[in-house]
């Protein structure tokens, strides 16, 4: 017996792709144009608010079903934010990469976004975390406008799996790339940031991952760029050269007048920053500020991070609270 025919043009969407459109329509009202995704990829988009200057923000959740990625899963977003719009990209948990049943079998992820004139991107994702024996592969490519009038702010960080399983840098392998380009109808355009990692268990022998994270528990990259967060980015930079070198004294500190309870709070920071094995560092070039940071764990990033995000400002006030979501 013949199937029925459906009446509905067939689908031409990919298993795991997805696409956003943000577009800003008279007088002034930021709409999501096209919000669409194929399993394992899930978007969630609430109703647009207001941040604390009175502009919409369109908040969307990149999500996979079951909370992270199965051996061989492939997932593909594709963003565009017209000019003048916002965008936050958030996650709602960590995500997960789970067992590759070899290491042929690679779990990937495809993000490409291009941001108008005079639009901004705030993509604060959880981290990732690999399981043991898991494969994965990630890039994300961003694509400003030539006149520099794109602003983004993203956040790329990686743990270590899980400890309580004896599970520490256990991966087979993950290599993420981050890229940030001109846009050119004509080309790629012209590359302006590359930032790439790669964590590989060779298994031959040699020293394994675990041994060469020197106790760290995770390791991250923010990016930041552009005209909305230029204030954040000198923050960082000022917040990195007031820190007192190895083995030197901070003689600033004996002139610090904030005072709480009779102990200096810049003071407290750094004890927490110690005890939870904070170690970072942040510069400049071409345009972005680039901040590389590793914690013994997660939560210890996470305070360190959120605090410092929090303290300067920026993003909870053009974005809203919710843009720090991965930080509670």
């Amino acid at each position: 017996m013949s199937l029925p025919i459906s009446p509905f043009a067939a689908s031409s969407s990919r298993a795991g792709s997805g696409e956003i459109l943000l577009a800003l329509l008279p007088p002034e009202r930021q709409v999501l144009q096209r919000c669409t995704y194929q399993y394992p990829l899930k978007l969630i988009a609430p109703d647009p608010h207001h941040s604390s200057e009175e502009k919409h923000v369109t908040v969307a959740f990149f999500l996979t079903y079951g909370g992270g990625l199965v051996g061989g899963d492939q997932i593909s977003l594709r963003v565009e934010l017209q000019d003048a719009t916002r965008l936050v990209l958030v996650t709602q948990g960590s995500t997960k990469i789970f067992k590759s049943p070899q290491r042929s079998v690679v779990s990937r992820q495809q993000l490409d976004v291009r941001i108008g004139s005079q639009a901004s991107l705030c993509y604060l994702p959880d981290p990732t975390q690999p399981f043991a024996e898991s494969v994965y592969e990630q890039k994300q490519t961003f694509y400003v406008q030539p006149d520099a009038t794109s602003s983004l702010l993203v956040l790329d960080w990686v743990s270590e799996g899980r400890r309580a399983r004896g599970e520490s840098w256990t991966l087979w392998s993950w290599k993420g790339r981050n890229e940030v380009r001109e846009f050119d109808e004509r080309s790629k355009g012209r590359l302006l940031l590359r930032d790439a990692l790669m964590l590989h268990e060779d298994g031959l022998g040699s020293t394994g991952l675990f041994d060469k994270s020197n106790n760290m528990g995770i390791f991250g990259t923010l990016i930041i760029y552009g005209p909305v967060f230029k204030k954040l980015g000198e923050f960082f930079t000022q917040e990195f050269t007031s820190q007192p070198r190895i083995g030197a004294k901070d003689w600033a500190a004996n002139e610090r007048i904030t005072q709480a309870n009779g102990v200096d709070q810049a003071e407290q920071a750094r004890q927490r920053e110690k005890q939870d094995g904070i170690l970072w560092t942040a510069a400049y070039t071409r345009g972005f500020i680039l901040v590389k940071f590793g914690a013994k764990e997660v939560d210890g990033a996470k305070r360190w991070l959120g605090g410092l995000l929090k303290q300067e400002g920026t993003v909870e006030r053009v974005f809203g609270h919710q843009a720090l979501i991965c930080f509670r």
